[in-house]
């Protein structure tokens, strides 16, 4: 019965945002109240779990996205990212300039959203296509790769970094093994198949664009070497928390300080206040400008917590009902693998919602209590798995394939050809690379 409750429960929620038309955070609590009633659960301890889920989600979720949206704000106004674009693509040279803005998109996109990274970067790659009379296609599908696949496996970002927690994953290892099959996955989805569909499909900088982000402020920018440390310095203080595992004692002072500074939330916020120093302060901005920068940046994150939130309630009111007991039951007599099939979930549902955190949350709710049915799996590619699940096959339903159509002047017919296939291969690249990842890990 409790299964049948959670298909149904499925079923609902996507009906609620795709067919209703619903905001996904209320959609995502009215579930989580149905399951509650239908599984039989207390009337107050249905609110208790939606609470105690919604809030020991977001006690943690909350901290990372402020800190980062933070940095990259300050990345975005001082000139850094355009700093490290220049300085690749002058090593890379104009033939492999789509090489270049993948590379760059993946480095960027570690602290900052997809749209952000999309909106900062953008004008860069219509000044290349302008200035070498090449077609957006190649250079702009290598930009999106980079920052979709990092923004969908990749923590510190947010839905990555909630089914960390999920999980119960190591955040550093989760990282390198995220680098491990998010490099290859973009290459192949973004410079490789964006220079052949480029060749079939060519697009030129649309008028109203170029008029728009082409011309540039010309201003002193910031060190490339300042400008990478600011923003891999999270990166590195969490994988030496993970290093201090395996290579120092865990009852030293020395290991304590390292799990410390590489918890996520203590690495953002060093890395944040770092960056009002090297680029703000360094950058002759004063005080009121900085404070300015990283309160204005805030608002727009409103809607992605409340999101996750909802999606963490759902996850505590699943696990509370006995719902994930019953579905561990079932899962300890199949034989399908639980990496499969966390990638199998967030793909159905990314394709039914258009929504990449929604998948990410709902998948990880529903096969966390399955992976902990079955030992030796590795919780750190399950979150691999499920983010490249969320990643497939992004429609007229998603909002980035609106935002990707419109910025390249492109037919729906076209985006569905460039944008909607190179999503679909990251998806599938990361799933075959994390499977080989599972025989050695």
């Amino acid at each position: 019965m409790l299964l049948v409750v959670v298909f149904v429960a499925i079923v609902a929620l996507l009906l609620m945002i795709t067919w209703l038309k619903l905001n996904p955070f209320i959609s995502l609590i009215i579930t989580a109240v149905g399951v509650g009633l239908a599984a039989g659960m207390p009337l107050d301890k249905v609110i208790d779990s939606i609470k105690t889920g919604l809030g020991n989600t977001l006690g943690f979720i909350a901290i990372v996205l402020a800190f980062g949206t933070m940095l990259g704000k300050m990345m975005a106004e001082s000139g850094g990212a355009e700093r490290i674009a220049q300085t690749l693509i002058k090593r890379f040279g104009q033939k492999n300039i789509h090489w270049a803005m993948m590379f760059v998109a993946f480095i960027v996109g570690i602290p900052v959203f997809f749209q952000v990274g999309f909106v900062l970067l953008i004008p860069l790659v219509f000044t290349i296509a302008v200035e070498t009379g090449m077609s957006l296609v190649p250079i702009g599908l290598s930009l999106v790769a980079g920052l979709s696949i990092v923004h969908g496996i990749v923590p510190p970002h947010p839905a990555a970094m909630a089914t960390v927690g999920i999980f119960k994953a190591d955040t550093g290892l989760t990282i390198l093994y995220a680098l491990i099959v998010g490099l290859p996955a973009a290459m192949i989805a973004g410079p490789l198949y964006g220079k052949w569909i480029g060749k079939r499909i060519h697009k030129t900088v649309p008028e109203s664009m170029a008029k728009q982000l082409v011309t540039r402020e010309q201003k002193e920018l910031p060190g490339f070497g300042n400008t990478i440390f600011t923003i891999i310095l999270p990166v590195i203080l969490m994988l030496l928390s993970t290093f201090a595992d395996l290579w120092i004692s865990a009852g030293s002072q020395l290991h304590r300080i390292l799990k410390f500074i590489g918890d996520p939330v203590v690495a953002l916020l060093l890395a944040t206040l770092y960056s009002f120093v090297s680029l703000g302060k360094l950058r002759g901005f004063n005080r009121d400008l900085i404070l300015k920068f990283s309160n204005d940046c805030l608002a727009p994150t409103a809607s992605i917590l409340l999101v996750i939130g909802g999606g963490g309630a759902f996850n505590k009111v699943l696990l509370d009902s006995g719902v994930g007991d019953s579905i561990a039951d079932v899962a300890k007599h199949s034989h399908l693998s639980p990496i499969l099939l966390a990638w199998l979930v967030a793909a159905l549902i990314r394709v039914s919602t258009g929504s990449a955190t929604v998948a990410m949350l709902t998948s990880a709710g529903i096969v966390a209590p399955i992976a902990a049915a079955i030992p030796g799996t590795s919780p750190e590619l399950l979150v691999l798995a499920t983010g490249a699940g969320s990643l497939i096959l992004s429609h007229v339903n998603d909002s980035g394939f609106w935002m990707i159509k419109e910025y390249f002047g492109m037919s729906v017919k076209e985006t569905l050809l460039t944008w909607t296939v190179m999503e679909t291969i990251l998806s599938v690249v990361g799933l075959i690379i994390t499977l080989l990842l599972s025989l050695v890990v």
